[in-house]
């Protein structure tokens, strides 16, 4: 067989369902090769969604998602997802064509070092220089692209290779077993468990996976511990458990901070440092933290462990939760007063009437005709601080945001990809007019393969949480407004319907109606932003943490 059959028998072989992407000339091989295969092609409108898609799909899935790009501008575009997919955590396999390498008569026409490009923004990068190669190598790749932290890996596919005649086969799929923790570390775990005072649990995005979730929910269960999450870490725990703190939205100064500040221990389970950190260590020993996690921490200014438990973090978690139960030692009533202040102070604009409405109150409207299972996308913007905030996640990856490379653009594509893994979920992506103009022009893809999904648009005609930064630091309004399409006409030329809302409490009746007539549907809302300095720049800095 030609070395793209084999390509994609390999493919095929690793359980691949879609390959997101914009094939060029030097892909038409792969193409023909595509045609008659079992896997779908999901043709985008640029790149950027192909691999925000793939990323999105595998955070969902765990499996690794798959792209498609032809060599040049086409490749180059696939920098930003990677970047996304590396700190993210998500495998991503980006295959980029090449011309020929054996014979070229173009000389370097659109030719770049695409390797060497992706290199430091993926966990592996190779050029497929024989088809005989192709079954090692894409074994290779999802091996590395899946095994912890997951991330993206790439590989590059000459026109001539492509074209080579191959009698390989693809390997076989083995899988790969985290291994377990020492006796001695998990000893050292419980015993500083046990002798802590006030100790709280943190679950970050390296503790969103799949296998975790059911361990890490009975471990919360049977300790009795006050918990809190990262942003990425939302829903591994039902956020309505009593014992929860909710979500870090800020680096500091918000009310779950007190808890924070508090502990004398943080049970820290999987965290990476590529996620904005929810709290900072400090030199004079007073906090300590326990790091639980598939690989050992990456110390820095401000984190630096004293225990770690490394291996399968939800074996791990099982054999600390059956070492300890409650402490005598534990006072975790502060916590307890922590969790009423947190549900007063943080939602109580929720039902607020004014209009433009309150980032509170668009989040609540929002989290009311959400089922258990609905799916946000979140772009990247102002809002999403709020989201995280404020939005309660039921159940695991029910809230898809990135608070690692935090790019603008994704919202969309994720959203996309979340329909097709879940076509009998709501699905919405919410976005700031900044990020959704990004990527518009995917609606065109969403209506074509003939999605169901909500695109909710929180406009405030400006680049909002620039402008937020910008006045924090007492700096004049400047260079961050803009002017918008008339977004309802856009949606509808796309084939999407398109609504605007016109006054507060019509939010949740037209997002009802738009998940039960199906199909893409673009809702308008504008915001009071005025909430951020009030909030974030005035109340927090005046709360009190003496309980």
């Amino acid at each position: 067989m030609k070395g793209s059959d084999l390509l994609i028998k390999c493919l095929e072989d690793e359980g691949v369902e879609y390959i997101f992407g914009i094939p060029g000339e030097e892909n038409l091989d792969l193409l023909e090769s595509l045609r008659t295969s079992k896997i779908e092609l999901v043709l985008t409108r640029h790149e950027q969604g192909a691999g925000f898609m793939a990323a999105a799909y595998a955070r969902l899935t765990g499996k690794t998602g798959v792209c498609l790009a032809t060599l040049g501008p086409g490749a180059t575009n696939f920098t930003t997802c990677s970047a996304y997919a590396l700190l993210g955590g998500m495998p991503v396999l980006f295959i980029t064509g090449q011309k020929p390498i054996k014979k070229s008569k173009q000389g370097r026409f659109q030719i770049i070092d695409i390797v060497a490009a992706m290199t430091p923004i993926t966990k592996f990068s190779k050029q497929i220089v024989d088809a005989n190669n192709i079954p090692s190598l894409v074994r290779d790749c999802f091996r590395i692209a899946e095994e912890e932290k997951p991330g993206p890996v790439h590989l590059e596919l000459p026109e001539d290779v492509a074209a080579e005649t191959t009698d390989r086969k693809p390997f076989k799929i083995t899988e790969l077993h985290s291994p377990v923790a020492s006796q001695a570390s998990l000893q050292v775990a419980a015993k500083m468990i046990e002798e802590a005072k006030y100790p709280l649990l943190l679950i970050a995005s390296g503790a969103n996976r799949h296998e975790t979730h059911s361990a890490i929910r009975e471990f919360v269960d049977k300790t009795g511990l006050y918990f809190f999450t990262t942003q990425m870490g939302k829903g591994v725990v039902d956020e309505r458990h009593s014992h929860c703190l909710g979500t870090a939205a800020l680096s500091d100064t918000d009310y779950i901070h007190c808890a924070i500040d508090r502990a004398d221990l943080i049970i820290n389970l999987g965290h990476n440092v590529s996620e904005k950190p929810p709290f900072f260590m400090a030199d004079d020993g007073k906090q300590k933290v326990i790091h639980i996690n598939y690989f050992a921490a990456e110390m820095d200014d401000v984190y630096f462990p004293q225990a770690e438990v490394i291996g399968c973090l939800s074996s791990n978690i099982q054999a600390l939760g059956s070492m300890i139960g409650g402490s005598s030692n534990w006072d975790l009533d502060y916590f307890g007063r922590i969790k009423t202040e947190i549900e007063t102070q943080v939602f109580q604009k929720s039902k607020d009437d004014g209009f433009p409405s309150t980032p509170q109150r668009i989040v609540s409207d929002i989290r009311s005709v959400m089922p258990e299972d609905g799916i946000l996308s979140l772009d990247n913007g102002m809002y999403k601080i709020w989201f995280a905030r404020n939005y309660k996640a039921y159940e695991p990856n029910t809230v898809l945001l990135d608070n690692a490379l935090a790019s603008m653009g994704a919202g969309l594509p994720g959203a996309m990809a979340a329909s097709m893994v879940y076509p009998d979920r709501r699905v919405m992506a919410v976005c700031g007019d900044g990020g959704f103009m990004m990527n518009s022009q995917e609606m065109e893809t969403a209506v074509r393969l003939g999605l169901n999904l909500v695109v909710l648009i929180i406009r405030d005609d400006g680049y909002g949480m620039i402008k937020w930064k910008q006045g924090g630091m007492e700096f004049e309004n400047f260079g961050l407004d803009f002017q918008n399409p008339d977004f309802i006409q856009y949606a509808e030329s796309y084939g999407a319907k398109g609504h605007r809302i016109s006054e507060t409490g019509q939010l949740p009746e037209v997002l009802n109606r738009c998940f039960q007539e199906g199909g893409v549907q673009l809702v308008e809302v504008p915001v009071d932003y005025s909430e951020n300095e009030k909030v974030f720049l005035d109340e927090l800095k005046a709360k009190t943490c003496i309980l």
